[in-house]
Protein backbone atom coordinates (compact mmCIF):
# COMPACT_ATOMS: atom_id res chain seq x y z
CA UNK A 1 0.00 0.00 0.00
CA UNK A 2 1.17 3.67 -0.62
CA UNK A 3 1.43 6.39 1.94
CA UNK A 4 -2.07 7.41 0.40
CA UNK A 5 -3.70 4.29 1.33
CA UNK A 6 -4.44 3.13 -2.18
CA UNK A 7 -2.75 -0.23 -3.77
CA UNK A 8 -0.50 0.59 -6.83
CA UNK A 9 -0.99 -0.33 -10.40
CA UNK A 10 0.59 -3.28 -11.54
CA UNK A 11 3.64 -2.56 -13.41
CA UNK A 12 2.74 -4.36 -16.95
CA UNK A 13 3.47 -7.87 -15.43
CA UNK A 14 7.33 -7.04 -14.67
CA UNK A 15 9.06 -9.07 -11.42
CA UNK A 16 12.11 -7.54 -9.52
CA UNK A 17 13.99 -10.27 -11.67
CA UNK A 18 12.68 -8.16 -14.95
CA UNK A 19 13.86 -5.23 -13.98
CA UNK A 20 17.80 -6.06 -12.83
CA UNK A 21 18.97 -5.40 -16.44
CA UNK A 22 16.89 -1.76 -16.45
CA UNK A 23 18.84 1.18 -17.00
CA UNK A 24 17.09 4.75 -15.04
CA UNK A 25 15.53 7.87 -16.50
CA UNK A 26 17.55 10.91 -14.80
CA UNK A 27 16.13 14.29 -15.18
CA UNK A 28 18.87 16.45 -14.90
CA UNK A 29 18.82 20.34 -14.18
CA UNK A 30 21.38 21.89 -15.21
CA UNK A 31 20.91 25.59 -14.38
CA UNK A 32 21.66 28.15 -16.51
CA UNK A 33 23.15 25.35 -19.15
CA UNK A 34 27.24 26.60 -18.95
CA UNK A 35 29.30 24.46 -17.46
CA UNK A 36 30.23 26.34 -14.07
CA UNK A 37 26.77 26.15 -12.87
CA UNK A 38 26.25 22.68 -13.55
CA UNK A 39 26.87 20.25 -10.37
CA UNK A 40 29.05 17.99 -10.22
CA UNK A 41 26.38 14.83 -10.30
CA UNK A 42 24.41 16.47 -13.60
CA UNK A 43 27.67 16.40 -15.05
CA UNK A 44 28.62 13.08 -14.66
CA UNK A 45 24.78 11.63 -15.49
CA UNK A 46 24.98 13.34 -18.72
CA UNK A 47 28.78 12.68 -19.44
CA UNK A 48 27.40 8.58 -19.20
CA UNK A 49 24.26 8.02 -19.82
CA UNK A 50 23.71 6.32 -23.11
CA UNK A 51 20.97 8.23 -24.38
CA UNK A 52 20.88 12.05 -23.65
CA UNK A 53 17.52 13.83 -24.87
CA UNK A 54 18.06 17.81 -24.33
CA UNK A 55 16.91 20.98 -26.79
CA UNK A 56 19.39 22.78 -29.60
CA UNK A 57 20.18 25.22 -27.31
CA UNK A 58 21.17 23.04 -24.15
CA UNK A 59 22.93 20.70 -26.41
CA UNK A 60 25.39 23.97 -27.73
CA UNK A 61 25.69 24.63 -23.53
CA UNK A 62 26.83 20.95 -22.67
CA UNK A 63 29.06 21.12 -25.71
CA UNK A 64 31.24 23.71 -24.23
CA UNK A 65 33.40 21.95 -21.97
CA UNK A 66 32.98 18.51 -23.27
CA UNK A 67 29.96 17.30 -21.16
CA UNK A 68 28.38 16.08 -24.72
CA UNK A 69 30.67 15.08 -27.65
CA UNK A 70 30.86 17.27 -30.76
CA UNK A 71 28.00 17.89 -32.65
CA UNK A 72 27.83 14.62 -35.13
CA UNK A 73 23.84 15.73 -36.54
CA UNK A 74 21.66 19.01 -37.02
CA UNK A 75 19.02 16.88 -35.37
CA UNK A 76 20.71 14.71 -33.07
CA UNK A 77 22.27 11.29 -33.39
CA UNK A 78 24.88 9.28 -32.41
CA UNK A 79 28.13 10.93 -31.29
CA UNK A 80 31.34 9.72 -30.17
CA UNK A 81 32.66 10.43 -26.18
CA UNK A 82 36.52 10.42 -26.18
CA UNK A 83 37.02 7.65 -24.51
CA UNK A 84 35.47 5.89 -27.84
CA UNK A 85 32.11 4.61 -27.13
CA UNK A 86 28.82 6.11 -28.32
CA UNK A 87 26.33 8.22 -27.15
CA UNK A 88 23.02 9.24 -28.59
CA UNK A 89 21.80 12.38 -28.71
CA UNK A 90 18.07 12.83 -29.05
CA UNK A 91 16.62 16.69 -29.42
CA UNK A 92 13.96 17.69 -27.40
CA UNK A 93 10.97 20.27 -28.45
CA UNK A 94 8.45 21.50 -26.67
CA UNK A 95 5.66 19.73 -29.39
CA UNK A 96 7.47 16.10 -28.40
CA UNK A 97 7.41 15.87 -24.78
CA UNK A 98 5.04 13.31 -24.38
CA UNK A 99 6.34 10.80 -26.96
CA UNK A 100 9.62 11.60 -25.60
CA UNK A 101 8.93 10.77 -22.37
CA UNK A 102 7.32 7.08 -23.74
CA UNK A 103 10.82 6.92 -25.71
CA UNK A 104 12.82 7.13 -22.68
CA UNK A 105 10.47 4.22 -20.73
CA UNK A 106 11.16 1.98 -23.94
CA UNK A 107 14.93 2.94 -23.53
CA UNK A 108 15.25 1.96 -20.09
CA UNK A 109 13.81 -1.36 -20.30
CA UNK A 110 16.13 -2.21 -22.83
CA UNK A 111 19.34 -1.21 -20.27
CA UNK A 112 20.06 2.13 -21.26
CA UNK A 113 20.42 5.45 -18.90
CA UNK A 114 18.48 8.43 -20.23
CA UNK A 115 19.05 12.02 -19.03
CA UNK A 116 16.67 14.16 -19.57
CA UNK A 117 18.01 17.32 -19.45
CA UNK A 118 16.29 20.08 -17.71
CA UNK A 119 16.99 23.27 -17.41
CA UNK A 120 17.08 25.16 -14.28
CA UNK A 121 15.96 22.78 -11.57
CA UNK A 122 13.62 20.03 -13.17
CA UNK A 123 10.83 20.64 -10.01
CA UNK A 124 10.36 24.28 -10.80
CA UNK A 125 8.51 24.71 -13.77
CA UNK A 126 11.06 21.97 -15.38
CA UNK A 127 10.21 18.27 -16.73
CA UNK A 128 10.16 16.20 -13.98
CA UNK A 129 5.99 16.31 -13.22
CA UNK A 130 5.35 15.81 -16.87
CA UNK A 131 7.84 12.35 -15.99
CA UNK A 132 5.76 11.16 -13.24
CA UNK A 133 2.22 12.04 -14.70
CA UNK A 134 3.44 10.25 -17.95
CA UNK A 135 4.85 7.02 -16.16
CA UNK A 136 1.25 6.62 -14.13
CA UNK A 137 -0.62 7.18 -17.39
CA UNK A 138 1.76 4.67 -19.11
CA UNK A 139 1.52 2.38 -16.53
CA UNK A 140 5.68 2.44 -16.20
CA UNK A 141 5.56 1.90 -12.59
CA UNK A 142 8.93 -0.25 -13.26
CA UNK A 143 11.00 2.40 -14.78
CA UNK A 144 13.15 3.86 -11.80
CA UNK A 145 13.80 7.50 -11.94
CA UNK A 146 15.88 9.72 -10.80
CA UNK A 147 15.69 13.46 -10.50
CA UNK A 148 19.24 15.64 -10.11
CA UNK A 149 18.77 18.99 -9.31
CA UNK A 150 20.14 22.01 -10.47
CA UNK A 151 20.41 25.90 -10.06
CA UNK A 152 17.12 27.89 -10.73
CA UNK A 153 16.62 31.45 -12.35
CA UNK A 154 15.91 32.69 -9.21
CA UNK A 155 19.21 31.54 -7.41
CA UNK A 156 21.01 32.64 -10.02
CA UNK A 157 19.77 36.16 -10.61
CA UNK A 158 19.65 36.16 -7.02
CA UNK A 159 23.21 35.43 -6.39
CA UNK A 160 23.90 38.23 -9.21
CA UNK A 161 21.89 40.76 -6.69
CA UNK A 162 23.78 39.67 -3.74
CA UNK A 163 21.56 38.90 -0.73
CA UNK A 164 17.34 39.64 -2.15
CA UNK A 165 15.94 36.29 -1.11
CA UNK A 166 17.51 36.05 2.65
CA UNK A 167 14.04 35.95 4.10
CA UNK A 168 11.13 34.27 2.86
CA UNK A 169 9.96 34.27 -0.42
CA UNK A 170 7.98 31.97 -3.39
CA UNK A 171 8.27 32.05 -7.28
CA UNK A 172 4.87 32.19 -9.29
CA UNK A 173 4.73 31.47 -13.02
CA UNK A 174 2.71 33.97 -15.28
CA UNK A 175 1.95 31.29 -17.79
CA UNK A 176 -1.96 30.60 -18.40
CA UNK A 177 -1.48 27.57 -19.98
CA UNK A 178 -2.50 25.18 -17.22
CA UNK A 179 -4.76 28.23 -15.07
CA UNK A 180 -6.56 31.34 -15.67
CA UNK A 181 -5.37 34.76 -14.84
CA UNK A 182 -8.01 35.29 -12.12
CA UNK A 183 -6.08 31.90 -9.61
CA UNK A 184 -2.66 33.56 -10.75
CA UNK A 185 -3.81 36.83 -9.82
CA UNK A 186 -5.43 35.46 -5.85
CA UNK A 187 -1.52 33.49 -6.13
CA UNK A 188 0.37 37.26 -6.80
CA UNK A 189 -1.95 39.02 -3.52
CA UNK A 190 -1.66 36.31 -1.21
CA UNK A 191 2.27 36.57 -1.75
CA UNK A 192 2.17 40.10 -1.63
CA UNK A 193 -0.45 40.08 1.54
CA UNK A 194 1.98 37.30 3.42
CA UNK A 195 5.50 39.77 3.12
CA UNK A 196 7.25 37.08 0.57
CA UNK A 197 9.95 38.57 -1.46
CA UNK A 198 8.13 36.64 -5.05
CA UNK A 199 9.71 35.84 -8.00
CA UNK A 200 8.45 35.95 -11.13
CA UNK A 201 8.90 33.50 -14.00
CA UNK A 202 7.28 33.48 -17.97
CA UNK A 203 7.14 37.21 -17.66
CA UNK A 204 6.70 37.46 -21.27
CA UNK A 205 3.15 36.81 -19.99
CA UNK A 206 1.25 39.60 -18.47
CA UNK A 207 4.28 41.18 -16.06
CA UNK A 208 2.31 44.10 -16.60
CA UNK A 209 -0.86 42.76 -15.30
CA UNK A 210 1.57 41.18 -12.31
CA UNK A 211 2.82 44.37 -11.23
CA UNK A 212 -0.01 45.75 -10.96
CA UNK A 213 -2.24 43.34 -8.90
CA UNK A 214 1.34 43.22 -6.44
CA UNK A 215 1.07 47.23 -5.83
CA UNK A 216 -2.29 47.23 -4.90
CA UNK A 217 -0.90 45.08 -1.40
CA UNK A 218 2.85 46.30 -1.55
CA UNK A 219 4.01 50.13 -1.63
CA UNK A 220 5.51 51.45 -5.00
CA UNK A 221 9.28 52.04 -3.22
CA UNK A 222 10.01 48.43 -2.77
CA UNK A 223 12.45 47.45 -4.57
CA UNK A 224 11.99 45.43 -7.88
CA UNK A 225 14.48 43.64 -9.98
CA UNK A 226 14.66 42.74 -13.34
CA UNK A 227 17.04 39.90 -14.78
CA UNK A 228 18.16 38.01 -17.77
CA UNK A 229 19.68 34.76 -18.77
CA UNK A 230 21.11 34.34 -15.13
CA UNK A 231 24.70 32.20 -15.02
CA UNK A 232 24.39 32.50 -19.04
CA UNK A 233 27.02 35.46 -19.18
CA UNK A 234 27.75 36.79 -22.87
CA UNK A 235 25.69 33.39 -24.21
CA UNK A 236 22.51 34.78 -22.66
CA UNK A 237 19.61 34.51 -25.53
CA UNK A 238 17.48 37.74 -24.96
CA UNK A 239 18.63 41.41 -24.86
CA UNK A 240 21.90 42.32 -24.26
CA UNK A 241 23.11 38.83 -22.76
CA UNK A 242 23.25 38.37 -19.12
CA UNK A 243 21.95 41.49 -17.32
CA UNK A 244 20.06 42.44 -14.25
CA UNK A 245 18.39 46.25 -13.61
CA UNK A 246 16.91 47.78 -10.15
CA UNK A 247 13.79 49.35 -10.29
CA UNK A 248 11.00 49.88 -7.74
CA UNK A 249 7.25 48.60 -8.01
CA UNK A 250 6.33 51.66 -8.42
CA UNK A 251 8.66 52.39 -12.16
CA UNK A 252 8.68 48.71 -12.96
CA UNK A 253 6.46 48.85 -16.49
CA UNK A 254 8.40 51.68 -17.15
CA UNK A 255 11.69 49.27 -17.85
CA UNK A 256 9.37 47.31 -20.95
CA UNK A 257 12.31 47.08 -23.32
CA UNK A 258 14.02 44.69 -20.59
CA UNK A 259 11.50 42.22 -20.74
CA UNK A 260 13.14 40.37 -23.05
CA UNK A 261 11.01 36.71 -23.18
CA UNK A 262 11.61 33.00 -21.32
CA UNK A 263 15.24 33.87 -20.02
CA UNK A 264 13.33 37.07 -18.24
CA UNK A 265 12.73 36.83 -14.63
CA UNK A 266 11.36 39.86 -12.43
CA UNK A 267 12.24 39.74 -8.35
CA UNK A 268 9.79 41.65 -6.05
CA UNK A 269 10.74 42.73 -3.08
CA UNK A 270 9.41 43.63 0.30
CA UNK A 271 9.35 46.59 2.92
CA UNK A 272 12.64 45.40 4.65
CA UNK A 273 14.40 44.99 1.03
CA UNK A 274 16.80 47.19 0.26
CA UNK A 275 19.65 48.46 -1.96
CA UNK A 276 23.19 48.12 -1.24
CA UNK A 277 26.35 49.84 -2.83
CA UNK A 278 29.79 49.56 -2.56
CA UNK A 279 32.63 50.44 -4.88
CA UNK A 280 31.75 47.33 -7.19
CA UNK A 281 27.94 47.68 -7.88
CA UNK A 282 24.70 47.81 -6.59
CA UNK A 283 23.16 44.82 -4.82
CA UNK A 284 19.68 44.13 -3.45
CA UNK A 285 19.45 42.86 0.33
CA UNK A 286 16.56 41.01 2.29
CA UNK A 287 17.51 40.90 5.94
CA UNK A 288 16.39 37.86 7.93
CA UNK A 289 14.11 40.21 10.07
CA UNK A 290 14.97 42.16 13.14
CA UNK A 291 18.51 40.55 13.35
CA UNK A 292 21.86 42.28 14.19
CA UNK A 293 25.13 41.07 12.90
CA UNK A 294 25.69 40.03 16.86
CA UNK A 295 22.88 37.29 16.88
CA UNK A 296 24.61 35.76 13.78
Amino acid sequence: MSERGAERPASGGETDADTDDYGTLYVVGIGPGLPHAMTQRARDVVETADCVIASNLYQEFLRQDGTLPPETATDGGVATRPTGDEQEIVRSSMGQQVELAREAFERVRDGQDVAHVSGGDPNVYGKSDLVFLMAEEEDAYDVPIEIVPGVTAALGGAANLGAPLSNDFCTISLSDKWRGWEEIAEKLRAAAISGFVVVLYNCWRDYERAIEVLREERADDVPVAIFNDAGRGEAGRNLEDETHTITTLGEAIEHDEKVGGMGTSILVGTHESHEWTNDHGEYLVTPRGGREVEDF
